[in-house]
């Protein structure tokens, strides 16, 4: 009895073990900057993507949108020339949305609908509006801020 109970202290030992090693930060060696998060390469900003060109200009429709899956991002051109970027994860389930049409954003799960022009609520169960994201455009390029 006394081996086993040793046997399972052991493993338990070892366990929490990994478990504390297992949650440390990436890079983290206890040293100077240790608190410091990677940055992605000639950004300056912890993980963000370097300027990802997400679109042309003339890929958003005025007066519609398109969802960008991967990137977790749905851009808008409620008037022309003026583009807005939003989260593409719905604030009631977390749901990607996957449509931009008659003037929303629609996530399919539970009908929740989003004005293009600001994200807010127009319909079903979402709770709030879809947060704002950042992009910049440039000529006729639309990228991640």
């Amino acid at each position: 009895m006394e081996a086993r109970r040793r046997t399972v202290l052991t493993v338990g030992a070892a366990g929490a073990a990994t478990l504390v090693l297992g949650c440390s930060k990436y890079g983290d060696d206890g040293g100077a900057g240790a608190s410091e998060k990677p940055t992605a390469p000639g950004t300056g900003t912890a993980n963000a993507p370097a300027g990802e060109e997400l679109a042309k200009t003339s890929d958003i429709p005025v007066g519609g949108g398109k969802v960008f899956k991967d990137q977790k991002v749905v851009v808008t051109q409620a008037k022309a020339g003026d583009f807005k970027a939003f989260s593409a994860i719905c604030t009631h389930a977390g749901c990607t949305v996957n449509k931009v049409a008659d003037g929303t954003i629609d996530c399919p799960c539970h009908g929740s609908k989003y004005n293009i022009e600001d994200a807010a609520v127009v319909g079903g169960p979402a709770p709030r509006p879809l947060p704002p994201k950042q992009i910049s455009v440039s000529g006729d390029t639309i990228r991640l801020a």
